[in-house]
């Protein structure tokens, strides 16, 4: 390991994470004076943040938030980022912890200018993770336009093929390395934040509600990537089965969420991503009309209530308080038919509409796969902060399901707990 990557024991904070809630711990830490080593698994920075086509409270781009903290990372000597980082085990107490970190290869070194001549020499098109699997993306690829670090990657599918090759040929800067290996290190720190956010509940395991067997049924990230300017369909909604514009749109509150047999729990961002995400759809089609099936409608705050109001305002939307038993196709025009029974008349009803939108649940990370490291974890596997024990800490979406706003002041909190493991050190 160089000396540029050493780190005096007790005098360093790692945060595991780079979406918002890494970044803002990040950012805090550093700017009052703290070394910080920010590792992400992804090839970039912006989380689930950077798939947004707008976010709360001002409706704007994911740019306009990532932009300025990115800058602020640039600029700042105390953050050393590390992208395509995992850690894989986490020995010592606070104070003095021993983070033991794999770099996976990104097969680009820092020579890339992003001109992409890489990507039109790749004729291998593979699933797009970033869109969700709507569209397909060539071997060698730059995330989004914003990727920060700007550099594109050489996904591990086609090193030793002829795509590979082609793709080194085509670089005029030497940029493109096929014999990079995994890198393995330890970092010594003080202090330990875990900012590893969340995981769309996976809409498959609701038997009742369709996804994965009929095409127009579609997830709320997904909606959020089809929205989006730099989506599989440049901001264009349309429907996934023949790519028409839809007349009339679902959306299916508590995907998973408060359901005992999948997320017991709120999941807090869906009511109002919903809609957020029926604007989407009015904006660019004004007659369109919009079927919201809820069980509680949630907006948390002054400013969101307001939000809804105006919502509520549209005598295109509609709202229907009642849980959604099941959905069937129309095998012929791919419509799809959402059955619920409305619990204010209780008359069972049959909507028809081109397209459904399941609000899913907010699972955290840690759920699925637990953390190399002494961490306790509720029932559901959101990570329980120790602040007696301290050293170790979870902010944002690791903990609770926040939204960017809550998500931000939660790690501005735990960049200060962070701090205050240094200070006692």
């Amino acid at each position: 390991m160089t000396s540029e990557t050493k780190a005096p024991a007790g005098g360093s904070i790692v945060v595991v994470g780079g979406g918002i809630s890494g970044l803002t711990t990040a950012i805090e830490a550093a700017e009052v004076g703290y070394e910080v080593y920010l590792l992400e698994k992804n090839s970039y920075l912006g989380g689930r943040v950077a798939q947004l086509n707008q976010y709360f409270p001002k409706l704007c781009p994911p740019t306009c938030g990532l932009e300025i903290n990115f800058r602020r990372i640039k600029d700042n000597p105390r953050i050393k980022v590390l992208t395509l980082a995992e850690v894989e085990k986490v020995e010592g107490t606070p104070g003095n912890y021993t983070v033991s970190v794999r770099i996976n290869p990104r097969f680009v070194n820092e020579k890339c200018t992003c001109c992409g001549a890489c990507a039109e020499a790749c004729g291998t098109e593979l699933s797009d993770d970033y869109n969700f699997g709507m569209n397909t993306r060539k071997g060698a690829y730059l995330p989004f336009e914003m990727a920060f670090p700007a550099r594109f990657v050489l996904s591990p599918q086609i090193i030793g093929t002829d795509d590979a090759r082609k793709a080194k040929e085509a670089c005029k800067y030497d940029a493109i390395d096929l014999e990079m290996k995994p890198k393995t290190f330890d970092l010594q720190a003080g202090a330990i934040v875990w900012a590893t956010g969340w995981e769309p509940y996976d809409a498959k395991k609701i038997d009742n509600l369709g996804f994965g067997q009929y095409d127009n049924i579609i997830t709320n990230m997904m909606m959020e990537r089809l929205a989006a300017p730099n989506g599989p369909t440049k901001g264009k909604i349309v429907r996934p089965s023949d790519d028409a514009e839809p007349k009339s749109v679902a959306f299916v509150q508590c995907a998973g969420s408060r359901d005992e047999n999948h997320l017991p729990y709120c999941s807090y961002i869906c009511c109002m991503a919903s809609l957020k995400q029926a604007t989407y759809v009015r904006e660019r089609y004004p007659d369109a009309e919009i079927h919201i099936f809820y069980i509680d409608l949630r907006a948390p705050g002054q400013r969101y209530e307001k939000f809804y109001k105006t919502i509520k305002e549209d005598a295109k939307v509609h709202f229907i308080k009642g849980k959604v038993a099941e959905v069937m196709e129309d095998p012929a025009s791919k419509a799809v038919t959402v059955v619920a029974e409305n619990a204010v008349t209780g008359e069972k009803m049959r909507q028809t509409v081109d397209l459904v939108v399941l609000a899913t649940g907010m699972q955290p990370t840690a759920a699925n796969a637990k953390l190399p490291a002494d961490l306790k974890y509720n029932a559901d596997g959101f990570i329980i902060n120790d602040f007696e024990q301290g050293g170790m800490f979870a902010a944002g979406c690791a903990n609770k399901p926040a939204d960017v706003v809550s998500s931000n002041q939660n790690a501005t909190g735990m960049a200060l707990k962070a701090i205050q493991t240094l200070a006692r050190k």
